[in-house]
Order: structure tokens, then C-alpha cells, then sequence
């Protein structure tokens, strides 16, 4: 048997010694929720909103319990993680909300001729075993936000969190069955790569629904089939702040949306496109107040800026930097780095050829760049292969249509950053930032069938 050591990112203690799944595990697993495919359907939507419902609760009572296991197994501060834990409450709670109000709709045949006097009664069906896979930054929100809406329209789950969750995720399995969920319904998993091409290859799987990288998708894509194929891919997001805009919002939107979760967000405010007339204030002020933020242990409550997930992440992170340095980029402020923290870093003066600013860098890392007219914004951002949220900051209104218009991304924020997200909001991108949208409504009509009766 295949094993991995879980390390605690600040300290790099052994958590503990995990043992991937099998195949022949992967196999049971999922030959069990082939079973589960009838009970859930034994199920009213009542029932499982009652379940739901009983997993928010028993996620309250362990809420402290799991906060801590996040931030040890993946650096997040305390504060932070305990934050996730709200917003993943409210996840489960929607979704148990949702459950009861999954409708359909009647149709008139004859709304267009020839007349055939007939009806078509519309209705939503599950899928049938759908294929959650999660990323390490919000181990347990991410995780609900498919596991919620998938168990509410009636499917059964195959859970794999990612590799450094593992002990959070089995945490949350166990909350699930709490809860009343069958274990023929929901399964966990911790399949090494061969093992996890078999499960995406299975047939017995209808949907995958994954959050993380592109690399990761295109394979999953490619190995696939024919099967209803939802990602997450993260993306580069720009907050832009105009002439107009208030700079000291922008600045606190700036530090909370991309230092917190030590910049590790796939909403993260990446790339700051500032208004030359606003740029040296701008600057000045956000150098101020990071030098304010608290750096160090993250189960301190006090904490600001905790590690990045593990040691691979640090190493890229100062490549990045360095590699900027090297093109020109002029370091304001940080560029240190101790064990696998790495400090809040503004830098200037960058190369847009420089993997900092043409790639996802998931890491506290604020680069500023100087514009004249949104015009130039927007071509910029045309040339990005990535495509999730952005963020602006003005009041004119030509500006604010102006964006929405053209830029391809899944939400524009209106003075806040990319990083806003609301748990009932659609939330997901274009481009290379996926396919698919999350937020519990919408998520529970991709994790559902429409058939028709026509009568």
C-alpha cells in the first residue's frame, strides 16, 4: 500500500501517515453507491432537507474542532478557517433550503402550430453518482458546495478532498453520516493518480465536479468520456481602481482579498491595474497598512499572513519573484520568506511576459501596475487565458457597462474586488477558468437531468 506523510505547513510536524485507496477500494466504494442510487431515490425532498439541515447543525457544534484541523493541515490562520466554517454552514443550510425546491414547469404544445393538444410536464432528475474533487484552500466550503447541492437534487457522492485535507475531509464524511446520509449514498476516497484515472474513467460515474488547476482538468477531460463535466480552474483576477475610485476601500479590499489565506484564492485580487492619478497614493497607503499585518503562527488568533499549503508552493512563489526581479520589477515591499511562510510582497515596475503576472501565482504577492485609459485595461485583460471574477472601483457608470460588457469573466464586482463571493450567487468562469457554475441553485440544475413527460 501506497502512503504519503501529511505535514503541518508552519512546522512541518507529521500529522500523520496516510494510505491512499486502492483500486480494488475505489472499486467497492463505488459499487456501493451504484446500490445507494435506489435509496436515495426512496427518498423525499423533505427527507433529505432534513438531512441537510442535520448536518449544518452537527458542523456548528464541531465548528472550532474542524477550524483547527484546517489550519493545521493547510496553514490557514484560525481566523480564517473559522470563517470558513460560517460560510460553509450557510452552504449546507442553503442547500437543505434548495432541496425542498427543485420544480419543474408544464409546457402547451400548442403555443406554436400545428395544433397536437398536448403537454409537456418538465422535471429535474439526478444524474445519478457524481464525482466531487476538491481543492486544498477551502477544504471543507468547496467541499459542501458540491456535496450539498449534489445530495439535495437526489445523486449519490463519491468524495475526494485534496491529499492534505485528508484528515478535515474524513472529519466532514463522518458528519455526513451523522447526519443521516447512507454510506451507500456518500463515499470518501484518497486515490493516488492511477487510481483516480480508473475512478474518472468509470463508467458508473455520471458527473465530475472538480475545483483546482487547468493541468489537472484537461486530463480528467481527456480521460472522461461522456460525462457531465463541471470545473472550477481558479483564474487572475483584476482589481482595477480608477480616477475615481476610493482608494482607501481598495486598499483594505486589496489587502483582505489577497494576503488573507496567505494569497492562496483562486478570486484572489492577482493583478492591481491603478489610474496613474491615484497610483503613488495608492501605493503609499497600502504599503502602510501591510506593514500593520501580523505574520507568524496561524493558530494565533492574531494572525494575518500564515504559511502557504507546503514547501513545493514557497519554492514557486520566490522563483516567481525572483524571476520578476531579474526582468526589472522593483521589490516596495516583503520578498522574504521563513520556512514555508512567505511575507506580504508588493513589487512594481513588472514585464507582463513575467510568470508572476501571465500565471495564477497563489501566494501573497501584490504586483501593481499604472494605466491611462480602461481601454488599455481591457485589451490586457483580453490577452489573459484565464477568465473568473474582477473588480473595480469608480462610480461611472460607462466604465462599470463598459466592462461588463467586454471582459470575459464570470462576475464583475462593483467597488469590492474579485474576490466577493456570496453563497447563493452563481459563481464560475470563462476562458481557461472553467465551465459549469457553483452556488447552490445553480449548482443542484448542472447536477441534474431534464426530462420531459409529455402527455
Amino acid at each position: 500500500m501506497t502512503t504519503y506523510k501529511l505535514l503541518n505547513p508552519y512546522s512541518n510536524e507529521v500529522l500523520e501517515e496516510i494510505t491512499y485507496t486502492t483500486s480494488e477500494e475505489a472499486s467497492i466504494a463505488l459499487n456501493k453507491l451504484e446500490q445507494g442510487r435506489k435509496i436515495q431515490k426512496s427518498f423525499a425532498p423533505f427527507e433529505r432537507s432534513n438531512i441537510l439541515n442535520n448536518l449544518a447543525q452537527l458542523m456548528k457544534r464541531d465548528k472550532e474542532k474542524i477550524a483547527k484541523q484546517i489550519t493545521l493541515e493547510m496553514g490557514k490562520t484560525i481566523s480564517d478557517s473559522l470563517v470558513e466554517m460560517d460560510r460553509a454552514i450557510t452552504t449546507v443550510t442553503l442547500s437543505s433550503q434548495e432541496a425542498i425546491r427543485i420544480n419543474g414547469e408544464v409546457l402547451n404544445s400548442d403555443a406554436f402550430a400545428p395544433r397536437r393538444d398536448k403537454r409537456g410536464m418538465v422535471e429535474h432528475f439526478p444524474l445519478g453518482i457524481v464525482f466531487a474533487i476538491t481543492p486544498f484552500n477551502f477544504p471543507i466550503n468547496l467541499s459542501v458546495h458540491k456535496i450539498g447541492p449534489a445530495f439535495a437534487a437526489g445523486n449519490c457522492i463519491l468524495f475526494k478532498p485534496g491529499p492534505q485535507n485528508y484528515l478535515s475531509g474524513k472529519m466532514l464524511t463522518e458528519l455526513c453520516h451523522e447526519a443521516g446520509m447512507p454510506e451507500e449514498t456518500f463515499q470518501m476516497v484518497n486515490p493516488d493518480i492511477p487510481v483516480m484515472t480508473e475512478l474518472v474513467k468509470n463508467p458508473l460515474i455520471n458527473c465530475i465536479s472538480f475545483t483546482g488547476g487547468v493541468v489537472a482538468a484537461k486530463a480528467i477531460a481527456q480521460n472522461a468520456g461522456l460525462k457531465k463535466l463541471l470545473f472550477e480552474l481558479g483564474g487572475n483576477d483584476p482589481l482595477i481602481v480608477m480616477s475615481d475610485g476610493d482608494v482607501s476601500a481598495a486598499v483594505k479590499t486589496a489587502i483582505n482579498q489577497r494576503f488573507a489565506t496567505a494569497g492562496q484564492r483562486c478570486t484572489a485580487s492577482k493583478k492591481l491595474f491603478l489610474h496613474s492619478s491615484v497610483y503613488e497614493k495608492f501605493k503609499s497607503l497600502l504599503l502602510e497598512e501591510t506593514k500593520k499585518l501580523i505574520i507568524g503562527n496561524p493558530l494565533d488568533s492574531q494572525t494575518f499572513v500564515g504559511p502557504v499549503v507546503n514547501t513545493k508552493a514557497a519554492d514557486e512563489i520566490m522563483r516567481r519573484l525572483d524571476q520578476a526581479v531579474q526582468r526589472g520589477a522593483k521589490i516596495i515591499y516583503g520578498h522574504k520568506r521563513e520556512g514555508n511562510i512567505i511575507y506580504p510582497t508588493i513589487i512594481e515596475n513588472l514585464d507582463s511576459s513575467c510568470d508572476l503576472i501571465r500565471e495564477e501565482t497563489f501566494g501573497p504577492v501584490i504586483p501593481l501596475l499604472k494605466f491611462e485609459t480602461i481601454d488599455e485595461v481591457i485589451q490586457e485583460l483580453k490577452k489573459s487565458a484565464f477568465g473568473l471574477q474582477a473588480g473595480v472601483y469608480t462610480h461611472d457608470l460607462r466604465v462599470i457597462k463598459r466592462l461588463y460588457d467586454e471582459l470575459d469573466v464570470g462576475a464583475l464586482a462593483v467597488n469590492d474586488g474579485p474576490g466577493f463571493r456570496a453563497e447563493h450567487f452563481p459563481f464560475g468562469g470563462m476562458k481557461e477558468s472553467g465551465m459549469g457554475r457553483e452556488g447552490v441553485a445553480y449548482a443542484i440544475r448542472e447536477m441534474s437531468a431534464v426530462k420531459t413527460l409529455i402527455f
